[in-house]
C-alpha cells in the first residue's frame, strides 16, 4: 500500500516533470572538454539539451550512492563481525558435552552436581567481544 503510495505521490509527477523537460529543452547543445580550444570538433559533443541533463542526474545519483556505501561500510563490517561471532557461539552451545545422568543420592548433591556442571558448561563458551 505505502509503495504504490509513493509510485503515484512522487514518482508520477516527477516523471511528467521531467518528460516536460525533455520536450522543453530538446535543442542541441555544444559539450566541449577543451577550455583552450572550444571549436575542437574532436573534444566537442554536440547532444539535446535533457539528455546532458540527465546524465548528470544519474551521475549524481551514481556518486552519492557510492558516497552512502563507504560511509556504512564500517556498519556492514560490525555486521559481518557479529554474525561469525553470533555463528561460533551456536557451534560451541551444539558441541557443548552433555554430562550423563547419574541417579541421585540426595536432593543437595543433585542441585549440587547441576549447579557445577552448568558452571563447567558455562567456562566451555569463548567470551563475547567487543
Amino acid at each position: 500500500m505505502f509503495n504504490r503510495f509513493m509510485l503515484i505521490v512522487i514518482f508520477v509527477p516527477l516523471a511528467i516533470i521531467l518528460i516536460a523537460l525533455a520536450v522543453a529543452n530538446r535543442e542541441l547543445v555544444a559539450f566541449t572538454l577543451d577550455p583552450f580550444n572550444p571549436g575542437n570538433p574532436k573534444l566537442t559533443l554536440t547532444l539535446p539539451l535533457f539528455i546532458f541533463l540527465f546524465l548528470a542526474l544519474a551521475i549524481g545519483m551514481i556518486v552519492g550512492s557510492l558516497a552512502t556505501w563507504v560511509k556504512q561500510g564500517r556498519y556492514r563490517k560490525l555486521a559481518r563481525q557479529r554474525g561469525v561471532e553470533a555463528e561460533n557461539l551456536r557451534q560451541a552451545v551444539s558441541r557443548a558435552p552433555t554430562a550423563p545422568q547419574s541417579p541421585v543420592q540426595g536432593s543437595a548433591q543433585g542441585s549440587a552436581q547441576g549447579s557445577a556442571q552448568g558452571v563447567a558448561q558455562g567456562s566451555a563458551l569463548p567470551k563475547p567481544t567487543t
